[in-house]
């Protein structure tokens, strides 16, 4: 589980890590992730829409979502802010599908980081 100074909280904060940040798109999941130089823990932020299933699928989702960022986050530069929009195409992926994707799209990101 991820604990509150790992979490985005504010809009203000989604926003623009999704509109300056950059993007690693894949079938279940899009990844954004925006550097800020800032010294502080890596925080997260998930988007699970209505078109990915009902309260029960989004929930699951949600926590499969958490539990695979809560264990790459020592791979995640200080500083940085992760945003996960979950995919219609996340509601039927198992656990590994979801850690595949996501681990695959940090490592990627992570290469080439973005400052804000």
């Amino acid at each position: 589980m991820l604990a509150r100074p790992f979490r985005l909280t504010r809009g203000t904060d989604y926003r623009s890590v999704v509109r300056r940040g950059v993007r690693c798109g894949g079938v279940r999941v899009v990844t954004s992730m925006l550097t800020t130089g800032e010294a502080r823990e890596p925080r997260f932020g998930f988007i699970i829409s209505k078109q990915v299933g009902n309260a029960v699928i989004r929930n699951t989702v949600r926590r499969r979502l958490k539990a695979v960022c809560a264990a790459v986050i020592a791979d995640v530069p200080e500083g940085t802010d992760v945003v996960i929009r979950a995919l219609p195409a996340s509601a039927s992926a198992t656990f590994a599908d979801l850690d595949a994707d996501v681990t695959r799209c940090i490592a990627r990101l992570s290469r080439g980081r973005v400052t804000a």
